[in-house]
C-alpha cells in the first residue's frame, strides 16, 4: 500500500471510493457517476481549492481509502510554532479494507505531512455514534477536545439568517 497526494491516474478509483462514501453516509443513496467525477475533479481537486485529497492505494493502484484535509492559520495564536493546524475533513477507508492499516497508514502520512508544513496539531469532527472511529483515534494517541461542539446550519434556517438584514444595536 502506498499513501500520498491523490494523482490523476487515481481519479477513476477515487470516484469509486467517493460513491461507497456517499452511500455510506446517506443510507444506500446513489448518485450518478458523472456528477462525482465531475465534483472530484471541478471542485475538490480545483486550483485554488481548501482542500487537499491524500489517498490510499494497493499496488495494483485501487483506492482504498482517503482524507481530506487542508492546512489552516489559526486566528488566536500568533507564536510561529502554534499557528499553523491541519484541519481533516474526512478520513474514510473502504468497507472490506477496514482494520487492515489503512486509516493508520493515512493518519500517519497526514502526521508527516502536517509537521512538514509547521502544523503543530490536526483537529477533526467524529460523530458520537462512532464508537469504532472513536477508539480508532483514541488508539493513534488523539485525545478528545472536550471544550467544542460542532454545530451546523442548515435550510431552512440557513436561508433565514441569510435574509436577516438586521443592523447591530449602536
Amino acid at each position: 500500500m502506498h499513501v500520498d497526494l491523490v494523482s490523476e491516474a487515481q481519479h477513476e478509483s477515487l470516484v469509486d471510493l467517493l460513491l461507497e462514501l456517499h452511500a455510506f453516509y446517506n443510507a444506500g443513496a446513489t448518485v450518478p457517476r458523472g456528477t462525482v467525477q465531475t465534483h472530484l475533479v471541478d471542485r475538490l481537486l480545483a486550483p485554488g481549492s481548501p482542500q487537499q485529497l491524500a489517498v490510499a492505494a494497493t499496488d495494483d493502484g485501487e483506492v482504498v481509502g482517503l482524507a481530506a484535509f487542508g492546512l489552516v492559520h489559526s486566528l488566536v495564536d500568533f507564536d510561529p510554532a502554534l499557528r499553523r493546524h491541519c484541519q481533516l475533513k474526512e478520513l474514510y477507508v473502504r468497507a472490506g479494507q477496514r482494520s487492515a492499516g489503512v486509516g493508520r497508514a493515512l493518519m500517519a502520512w497526514l502526521a508527516r505531512h502536517a509537521a512538514a508544513h509547521g502544523c503543530h496539531r490536526i483537529d477533526w469532527p467524529v460523530k458520537a455514534g462512532n464508537l469504532r472511529g472513536i477508539a480508532f483515534y483514541e488508539g493513534l494517541g488523539a485525545e478528545r477536545v472536550a471544550d467544542r461542539l460542532s454545530y451546523r446550519l442548515v435550510a431552512p434556517a440557513l436561508r433565514v439568517l441569510a435574509q436577516d438584514s438586521s443592523r447591530p444595536a449602536p
